[in-house]
């Protein structure tokens, strides 16, 4: 029997996913999940390459005497896996899981339920087709995944057009209250305080994609969003051109992404995170 684990709640807009009322949440269920590790003949570990990315199923996934594939797109994988699939040039995990279910199974093996699940993952992966995705092959998997049935424009309403009344006000006190531009360093900045999360009933997934709006601004190459959060500030990195989000996150905030999309977290503080963004900014990072 196959159980798929997530560490932590997902977007809401997700959860139309075929499957997706099976999924084990770890810190809703944190003994169910441990359980399953325990007992796993195979574990996947999919979109991260590190044990770390697993918080609190760190240990007993890393512990764990159960063979180990990794199959993930970003860059620098870790050590501790028995078969890994890492291409730093792929758009998505979900299109690479696409390439081996075919090279397994065939094109057959891809069912209407599949297709629906791999093009949720490489639209949101690739923010709509608008980076990470300059590769043919990529709208080659989308065309196939289309002929199995996918409806692309339906299936982008319910990930990008469902949003609460309260996500859409927390997105514009983002912007109206709380962006700050760095015009100097071509840089700009969001950031929210526990308080101002309750006070719009943040839900999981709704800042999923603001930091971009900070990106979108003329001239702005790096843009970053922090969360202050219960024991730490969480933060999302995004940038243009060679700017290295990942290297400033794996270095300075205890996480890492791509080049120009990453994320991690701080445990200074949101006061002192941003102190330190903004240091780290005017002097090019270090």
């Amino acid at each position: 029997m196959v159980h798929v684990i997530a560490p932590n709640a997902y977007a809401s807009f997700l959860h139309w996913m075929p499957g997706s009322d099976q999924i084990i949440i770890a810190e809703e269920e944190k003994n169910k999940a441990l359980n399953i590790i325990a007992g796993a003949a195979l574990l996947f570990f999919l979109d991260f390459n590190g044990f770390g990315r697993a918080g609190q199923l760190e240990k007993p996934l890393a512990d764990s005497r159960a063979p180990k594939v990794m199959i993930d797109h970003h860059p620098e994988p870790e050590g501790g896996f028995d078969v890994v699939f890492s291409d730093t040039a792929a758009s998505s995990t979900a299109e690479m899981v696409y390439g081996i279910i075919t090279a397994l199974g065939g094109e057959e093996a891809v069912t209407l339920d599949i297709a629906q699940c791999l093009y949720a993952g490489i639209v949101t992966d690739t923010g709509s087709f608008s980076y990470g995705c300059n590769n043919p092959r990529t709208y080659e998997i989308v065309a196939r995944l289309m002929e199995k049935g996918v409806d692309g424009a339906h299936l982008h309403r319910l990930i990008y057009s469902t949003y609460s009344v309260d996500r859409m006000r927390l997105l514009g006190f983002c912007l109206s209250e709380k962006l700050e531009v760095m015009e100097d360093c071509r840089a700009a900045y969001i950031s929210l305080t526990k308080n101002e999360l309750k006070r719009f009933n943040y839900q999981e997934g709704d800042t999923e994609g603001v930091v971009n709006y900070a990106l979108s601004i003329k001239g702005i190459k790096l843009a970053a969003l922090f969360m202050e959060q219960n024991d730490h500030v969480k933060a999302s990195f995004r940038s243009t051109g060679n700017v290295d989000v990942n290297q400033l996150a794996r270095t300075h905030y205890h996480g890492g992404g791509h080049v120009n999309a990453a994320g991690g977290k701080s445990f200074q503080g949101l006061e002192n995170t941003l102190i330190e963004f903004v240091a780290l900014v005017k002097k090019g990072f270090d």
